[in-house]
């Protein structure tokens, strides 16, 4: 059953993202026409791409992009035993999910505080526009966690070329 939520969940994410995409390309496409073809730039375009982005970059890492495709220190890791990397792995998790976990109340009530202003052509509230921020701290607190669980019981610690890592 988890399985399936977890595969319909990342499914809608993914879908999210790419239409996060998709729409960035044609509001580039729509600036790039209207700039050199009209010669008739769209203010708006600039804006949107920018929150665009901030969008897609901060749904990507908190949503699609697995534990094992962020940045590793992979000489330590593959020069160190499996009880080494069990410690490794636990204190890293550790660090990064109490750091966020300790992080988010003060970036709640920023974002929260930031709903009074506005970008200055399509007055987006700036809350809307660093949500994605608060969901990659929460994702983040729960991957630590979940990658925690994972390190106590001995899973994971494999080589990242092995081929059980790619499964």
């Amino acid at each position: 059953m988890w399985r399936r939520v977890v595969q319909r969940t990342s499914c809608i994410a993914h879908g999210l993202g790419g239409a996060l995409f998709v729409m960035l390309f044609g509001v580039f496409v729509l600036q790039v026409v209207s700039r050199f073809a009209f010669d008739r730039p769209l203010p708006w375009t600039d804006e949107l791409a920018v929150v665009l982005y901030v969008w897609i970059i901060l749904w990507a890492c908190a949503t699609m992009v697995p534990t094992r495709e962020h940045v590793m220190f992979d000489l330590v890791w593959h020069a160190a035993s499996h009880r080494t990397r069990r410690g490794m792995a636990m204190v890293g998790h550790l660090m990064l999910g109490g750091l966020s976990l300790w992080a988010l109340p003060a970036c709640w009530d920023y974002v929260s505080f930031m709903s009074r202003e506005a970008t200055p052509v399509l007055d987006i509230p700036f809350n809307l526009v660093f949500l994605p921020f608060v969901l990659l701290l929460v994702s983040l607190v729960i991957r630590s966690a979940w990658g925690l669980h994972q390190a106590w019981q001995g899973q994971g610690l494999h080589d990242g070329h092995a081929p059980e890592a790619q499964a």
